[in-house]
């Protein structure tokens, strides 16, 4: 590398490598530790044990580790001042911190932003890899975090790359990409903290962009229509019963909406009620069923175009999951009225009757899908929130415990279907499809006694298939039960959060109105004339 002085840098043939660490002394410059066990205390939170010293060497003998093998640390009073020998060596000052790297431990990674000064030939190459370049010493200054190179310093000396629980793993992220060491070389734990929580951050960018993209135009929220406010403080009160009394109504009302078609769902399945419209009549109890069940659903509707109204991207209101579940919930209602309302008279009558009996078992399903209503109260519900988070955040988890139960199943089904035949004591295991449902609920500890296992040789294929069970279902339960933790604790810091700008909104609101009200004020008192009258006379 041609430095300003004129000086070629070299790599020198691989020996012993030594790393140099201390206070930074350089003028303009204030160091962040200071000489002795304060330096030694600074460079154990960088990540490197601090040595033992005796006397007043500069030195620190070799005491722990690969890194202290191929390690030194001087101070500043055994530096002198004196500059780096840039054919052994680079001198670079992160955050205050001054390390002396030997470029054979930087050839290793060629591909890393010190490693890279080496090429440079010019000044102006060399501040594009740093922020200043001390000629005089051979100095690189660097304003990057102390505590992050060092843990890279250590990296570069032991090839062990860690992330420390107190540091930020986000920002620690961004300090490799900045220093150019690839993420991959993170230990496996470390890496996957770092993708948890990257995979987290781009979760919540993606929610705030939704989220400002209901609240404002796309001016912004200063740039809002009438119609845009309109949607805004509509979405505040369909989706938000914090935003004020009308959505803690509107919230209520839904609950106790559902819950009513919950009930009426239940009473309709009464066996006078069903023997009613086995024979096509309708006595008083029906038609008060159908009233009620008839106010729920212009109910439901009602919310259902509310939310369409208020939703900017109408077909990605159509792509989400609650929307879907209320439009399965709501249409039964519909289609049972407009089929029962079709006109027939003699062969016509006869062929709808047969039409209406063809039908009649998938309108029957329909109307049972009205109990998707509870799932609305998702909407409402911390909990239920939260259990949705979860099963979407532990997709894999739920396919590797599928995954295991059904080669649990293929395996002990055989096994008890030939260790019962064998015996000849019962016929209950006829074939091996019969014995999976048998598999099923014993290895699920369900257990309904349907189908018992008589020989010994059954019993004990029934008790290998219980313990299976147990230790299957208790694998991903751990990671289940975290995940499902983190998600409660995550949805209750954003309500919180939310809460927060929602009380900042309304107080900033407020004082916008009360100025509003001072200027109309103002105005309707009117100038004072400047002009005094005086009296004559």
């Amino acid at each position: 590398m041609c430095l300003p002085s004129g000086l070629r840098l070299r790599g020198t043939p691989a020996g012993t490598p030594h790393i140099r660490t201390g206070p930074s002394d350089a003028p303009g410059r204030e160091p962040s530790a200071m000489p002795g066990p304060a330096g030694a205390r600074e460079s154990t939170e960088q990540g490197v044990e601090s040595p033992e010293f005796s006397g007043g060497s500069g030195e620190a003998p070799t005491l722990k580790g690969l890194y202290y093998q191929r390690a030194r640390k001087v101070w500043p009073e055994d530096e002198g001042g004196t500059a780096a020998d840039p054919q052994q060596e680079i001198l670079v000052n992160v955050g205050g911190i001054r390390y002396l790297l030997p470029w054979s431990t930087l050839d290793q990674f060629p591909l890393t932003r010190l490693s890279r000064l080496k090429s440079c030939r010019s000044h102006e190459e060399i501040i594009q890899l740093c922020d200043d370049y001390d000629e005089a010493r051979g100095e690189f200054f660097f304003d990057r975090s102390p505590g992050a190179f060092g843990t890279i310093v250590s990296f570069l000396a032991a090839g062990k790359l860690v992330l420390f629980r107190e540091m930020c793993a986000l920002a620690f992220g961004e300090e490799l990409s900045y220093w150019g060491i690839e993420e991959a070389r993170l230990e496996r734990c470390c890496f996957r903290r770092l993708l948890r929580k990257a995979e987290e951050r781009a979760e919540a960018g993606r929610e705030e962009e939704l989220r400002r993209q209901r609240e404002g135009g796309p001016g912004g929220p200063g740039h809002q229509t009438r119609w845009d406010l309109f949607r805004s403080r509509l979405r505040d009160v369909v989706d938000d019963p914090r935003s004020g009394p009308a959505g803690k109504v509107f919230a209520c009302l839904s609950v106790l909406f559902v819950a009513t078609t919950a009930v009426s769902l239940c009473v309709s399945t009464m066996p006078d009620l069903r023997a009613e419209e086995d024979r096509g009549e309708c006595s008083q109890k029906c038609y008060y069923l159908f009233i009620v069940e008839s106010v729920c659903v212009a109910w439901f509707s009602l919310e259902f175009c509310l939310r369409f109204i208020q939703a900017r991207s109408k077909c990605q209101f159509f792509r989400g999951p609650l929307n879907i579940i209320d439009i399965l919930a709501i249409s039964p209602y519909y289609v049972s009225l407009i089929v029962s309302d079709e006109p027939g008279a003699g062969k016509e009558k006869a062929s709808a009757n047969s039409y209406l009996e063809k039908v009649g078992l998938v309108l029957r399903i329909l109307r049972a899908l009205r109990i998707l209503y509870v799932m609305r109260l998702a909407r409402h519900s911390l909990g239920l929130q939260t259990l949705g988070l979860t099963v979407r955040r532990c997709t894999r988890e739920f396919g590797l415990l599928l995954l295991f139960l059904c080669v649990a199943v293929t395996l002990f089904s055989p096994l008890v279907y030939v260790a019962e035949n064998e015996s000849g004591r019962v016929l209950e295991f006829t074939s091996i499809p019969a014995s999976y449902w048998w598999a099923i609920i014993s290895m699920t500890t369900v257990g309904y006694g349907d189908m018992v296992p008589r020989s010994v040789p059954g019993q004990m294929v029934a008790l290998s298939s219980i313990l299976s069970g147990i230790l299957i279902m208790a694998f991903p339960a751990t990671s289940i039960f975290h995940t499902f933790s983190h998600s409660y604790l995550e949805l209750k810091k954003e309500q919180e959060r939310l809460q927060v700008r929602l009380n900042r909104l309304n107080a900033s609101r407020a004082s916008e109105n009360e100025m509003l009200g001072e200027m109309d004020n103002l105005i309707s008192e009117g100038p004072a004339s400047p002009v005094k009258q005086i009296p004559t006379g």
